[in-house]
C-alpha cells in the first residue's frame, strides 16, 4: 500500500545529529530501506521535516521505519495511506 511518513524533528537533537553525522546516516538507511518514489525535506511548523512516499508492504514495517526517526531524532511521525491521480481515478471508477 502507497503510504506517507511525515516526521518533524525535535530541533535540538536534530542539531546534534547534524553535527555528529546520525541525521545524514539515518535519512541515507531510510531511503536505501524504503526506496521511495518521492522524498522532500524542509521546514515544517518551524522545524526541520521529512516526506517520504513508499510502498508499505506490511504494516510489521511500522516499527522498523518510524524508532530511528523517534529514538535518535526526537521526531513526531505520520503515516497515512495516500493515492496517487491514477489510484483515484481506479477507485472512482469501482465506486460507480
Amino acid at each position: 500500500m502507497r503510504v506517507m511518513l511525515r516526521a518533524r524533528f525535535d530541533t535540538q537533537v536534530a542539531n546534534k545529529a547534524i553535527k555528529n553525522g546520525a541525521l545524514q546516516k539515518i535519512m541515507q538507511s531510510m531511503t536505501e530501506q524504503l526506496k521511495p518514489e518521492a522524498t522532500y525535506f524542509g521546514p515544517s511548523e518551524g522545524e526541520r521535516s521529512c516526506t517520504f512516499v513508499f510502498d508499505m508492504k506490511d504494516s510489521s514495517q511500522l516499527v522498523v521505519i518510524s524508532e530511528p526517526l523517534l529514538e535518535e531524532l526526537g521526531a513526531k511521525v505520520e503515516i497515512q495511506p495516500v493515492m496517487n491521480a491514477d489510484d483515484l481515478q481506479k477507485g472512482l471508477a469501482a465506486a460507480r
